[in-house]
C-alpha cells in the first residue's frame, strides 16, 4: 500500500562509551523535511545521558496513536455532517513489565475533548459510536497489542479549558 519512513542519526560525542556513560540523544529524520530531537526518556535515563527537552520513544509512541485516532475521527465526523472546530487530546501512556519483566507500553488513554459547532450537533451515543469507528479504524490502533481506551468527555488529569459531549468508551 506505502512505506513510511524515519532517519535515525546518533553520533557518539563523549569518550566514555564502553563504560555505558555516553549521551543518548539523537535525531529524527522525516521525509517532509522535519527534523526532531529525540532522547531516551529520563525515567529510563537518568541526565545527563538522556535530554528531558526531547521527544522520547514511547512520548512519540503515544502521540502516534493519539494522532491517528484524532485524523481517523476527523475524517468519519466530518463525513457524517458533525462540524469539528478543535480537537484537543492529553494522551497518557503508561510502561509496566511484561511476563518477561521488560517495560512497554501496556496501556495508553486517549482523553479528546472536542469543541463542536455547526447546526447538526452530534448525541452522546452519536460521538461514542464515532470514538469506535475511529478507533476500529485507525491505522496504529491496528498495529499494536497496546490496550488504547477512549475516555471522551472527561477531562485529562489536566483540565483542558473545555468540555465535550458524549461518554467514555473503552475498547
Amino acid at each position: 500500500m506505502s512505506e513510511h519512513t524515519a532517519t535515525i542519526d546518533w553520533t557518539r560525542t563523549d569518550p566514555n562509551f564502553l563504560e555505558g556513560r555516553y549521551s543518548r540523544e539523537h535525531t529524527w529524520h522525516f521525509d517532509g523535511g522535519l527534523t526532531v530531537s529525540a532522547s531516551p526518556s529520563p525515567s529510563v535515563v537518568r541526565p545527563p545521558l538522556s535530554n528531558p527537552a526531547c521527544v522520547d520513544p514511547e512520548e512519540a509512541f503515544v502521540a502516534a496513536v493519539s494522532s491517528c485516532h484524532m485524523l481517523t475521527f476527523l475524517h468519519l465526523a466530518s463525513r457524517a455532517g458533525f462540524q469539528i472546530d478543535r480537537y484537543r487530546d492529553e494522551a497518557v501512556g503508561v510502561m509496566t513489565r511484561n511476563e518477561l519483566g521488560v517495560p512497554w507500553v501496556s496501556a495508553i488513554t486517549l482523553h479528546p475533548q472536542i469543541k463542536w459547532s455547526g447546526d447538526r450537533l452530534p448525541s452522546p451515543p452519536d460521538e461514542a459510536l464515532l470514538h469506535h469507528q475511529a478507533h476500529e479504524q485507525c491505522f496504529i490502533a491496528n498495529s499494536v497489542k497496546t490496550k488504547v481506551t477512549v475516555e471522551a468527555g472527561k477531562p485529562a488529569p489536566t483540565d483542558v479549558g473545555y468540555g465535550a459531549s458524549g461518554r467514555a468508551r473503552t475498547t
